[in-house]
C-alpha cells in the first residue's frame, strides 16, 4: 500500500505562485501515473495534471493548462504540481493520487475512479 502526503498550499494573491509537492511512501511507484485533482466547497473532484512514470509525459486540464507544471523526481518517489498565474477559481483542496494500475491507454486519466491510492489533500487560496 503506497501511502501520499501532499504539502505547500497556502494563502496568496491572485497572480502569484505556489508550488505543491507529494511525497509516495510504502512502496515505489515508479510504474504508475501520478496525477493532481482538486475539489472547490461544493463541487466534484476535477482532473488537474497528470504525468506518465515512465516516459514523463504531461497532461493537463484546459483551464490550467500554460500555467501549471507537474513534474516528478524518481529518485525521491516524489510528484510536484507548480501553479503559477493564480486565480481566485483555483481555489481548492489539491489532492494527488497514484493510478490503480499500470499505463493502459483505454483507461480514462481524467477520471478520479481511475486512482487506487489519495492523500489527505492540501488546501489552496486565492485571493483576489
Amino acid at each position: 500500500q503506497v501511502q501520499l502526503v501532499e504539502s505547500g498550499g497556502g494563502l496568496v494573491q491572485a497572480g502569484n505562485s505556489l508550488r505543491l509537492t507529494c511525497a509516495a511512501s510504502g512502496r515505489t511507484v515508479s510504474d504508475y501515473d501520478m496525477a493532481w485533482f482538486r475539489q472547490a466547497p461544493g463541487k466534484e473532484r476535477d482532473f488537474v495534471a497528470r504525468i506518465n512514470w515512465s516516459n514523463g509525459g504531461t497532461y493537463y486540464a484546459d483551464s490550467v493548462n500554460g500555467r501549471f507544471t507537474i513534474s516528478r523526481d524518481n529518485a525521491k518517489n516524489t510528484v510536484y504540481l507548480q501553479m503559477n498565474s493564480l486565480k481566485p477559481e483555483d481555489t481548492a483542496v489539491y489532492y494527488c493520487a497514484v493510478a490503480r494500475r499500470t499505463y493502459t491507454a483505454s483507461i480514462d486519466y481524467a477520471a478520479p475512479a481511475s486512482f487506487g491510492s489519495w492523500g489527505q489533500g492540501t488546501q489552496v487560496t486565492v485571493s483576489s
